[in-house]
């Protein structure tokens, strides 16, 4: 199984550690993206299509992992941030989708719309991007339970993520963040008919709140993850 601790590595917080010629290709496209302190922060929480793209190959069983601080923003009642996973291309440019992709993303809405299928509060999401215009809504989960994780401002919390996502299978885990026993996660299976999922880019995104991500720890090449069940 092919592990990758997502952009934070490859744009260098741990350039001290790992050779600059190991890291791949990353962008910050849209936001105000910043290092500081060995923490990548995204300050801006009035941008509402902020992302940073990198450049990762991927295909079969991936295992993406970092941690997340809540900065700011919420005052509003909304914010939200996920990252696109298999995806097929990436642009610098503000866009509702990212080309060919699978969205993870996590959504704070106090008064979400009317039969928009959203939970009010926390809720996750999956959609399934078809272009850089187009999203689909797949399916939504309320989360309210883990509001207190995010909505304290300066929160010394650390929100730790785990996302298993087989591109052979569709077999999609994100672990629950209170568990540290990794028995419990939510379960989602992509359609077949939409198999198997490669893709060149990993692209976190933000949207009207400021975050602040982690790696776990180095990227690297890992045999045992995830027990296939």
């Amino acid at each position: 199984m092919k592990r990758f601790i997502l952009f934070l590595l490859a744009i260098g917080v741990a350039a001290t550690a790992f050779a600059q010629n190991d890291l791949p290709e990353y962008q910050f496209a849209v936001g105000t993206w910043e290092i500081i302190e060995g923490r990548v922060f995204q300050k801006d929480a009035a941008t509402r299509l902020a992302k940073a793209n990198v450049k990762v190959p991927q295909s079969g069983a991936m295992l993406y992992e970092f941690d997340v601080r809540y900065e700011s923003g919420l005052e509003d009642g909304q914010g939200g941030f996920g990252v696109h996973i298999f995806a097929d291309n990436a642009i610098k440019r503000p866009s509702w989708g990212v080309g060919k992709s699978w969205l993870l993303w996590l959504n704070y809405d106090k008064n979400p719309l009317k039969n928009s299928g959203i939970q009010a509060g926390l809720s996750g999401q999956v959609y399934r991007s078809v272009n850089n215009s187009t999203m689909e809504l797949v399916q939504s989960v309320d989360l309210n339970r883990y509001v207190p994780l995010f909505t304290q401002e300066g929160s010394p919390n650390l929100v730790s993520f785990k996302i298993y996502a087989n591109g052979d299978t569709g077999e999609i885990r994100v672990y629950d963040p209170t568990d540290s026993t990794g028995a419990n996660y939510y379960y989602f299976t992509i359609d077949k008919k939409y198999l198997p999922l490669k893709g060149d880019w990993v692209v976190f995104r933000t949207n009207g709140v400021s975050l602040s991500f982690a790696p776990v720890e180095k990227v690297e090449e890992a045999k045992e993850e995830v027990e296939e069940e």
